[in-house]
């Protein structure tokens, strides 16, 4: 049975770590939904590392061991089962349009939090936070709108309550 996991990676903020950790997905055939990677400590040393992937529970932990056995990474952690944690993706949508189409845009915009960063006579481009099928169901709903273009980050993510994710 195939299950998503996200697993948060802290490495050494150095050249090659992460392209170390992709050529361990690839090498093997695993597949990645989400990335993403950013320095997390003061002192610029330590870079976190969130990767979205699925896999049968055997695959899940050959990647969790494989992971933890590349000399750069400090610490493996699966949020998706060490407990409660929070996930959001970052999107910025642009939608054209003209009349009617830009004035329910703004309504749903409105509806999903979404801001407005940028806009034109015949567009606007959204700022929107959330889970990825929050972000989804707005796309969904621009698309008849004049949905024209899409950027999104990876998944972040951090467990709740006290646990931290430290080297």
């Amino acid at each position: 049975m195939q299950r998503s996991a996200t697993i948060a990676v802290l490495v050494e903020n150095e050249a090659g770590v992460l392209a170390r950790v992709i050529g361990l997905f690839s090498g093997r055939g695993y597949n990645i939904d989400s990335l993403t990677v950013a320095p997390v400590d003061e002192a610029g040393k330590l870079s976190r590392i969130t990767v979205v992937t699925s896999g049968t529970e055997m695959v899940i932990e050959q990647i969790k061991a494989q992971l933890d056995r590349l000399v750069p990474v400090h610490r493996v952690s699966d949020l998706t089962l060490e407990g409660p944690h929070l996930t959001r993706e970052l999107a910025l949508i642009k939608v054209t349009g003209r009349g009617e189409h830009r004035v329910e845009a703004l309504r749903l915009a409105d509806a999903f939090r979404a801001r407005v960063v940028d806009a034109t006579t015949e567009s606007f481009v959204f700022e929107m936070t959330g889970n990825a099928e929050k972000i989804e169901a707005f796309l969904a709903l621009m698309r008849p709108l004049g949905l024209a273009e899409v950027s999104r980050t990876g998944a972040v993510a951090i467990a709740r309550g006290s646990s931290a994710l430290a080297a």
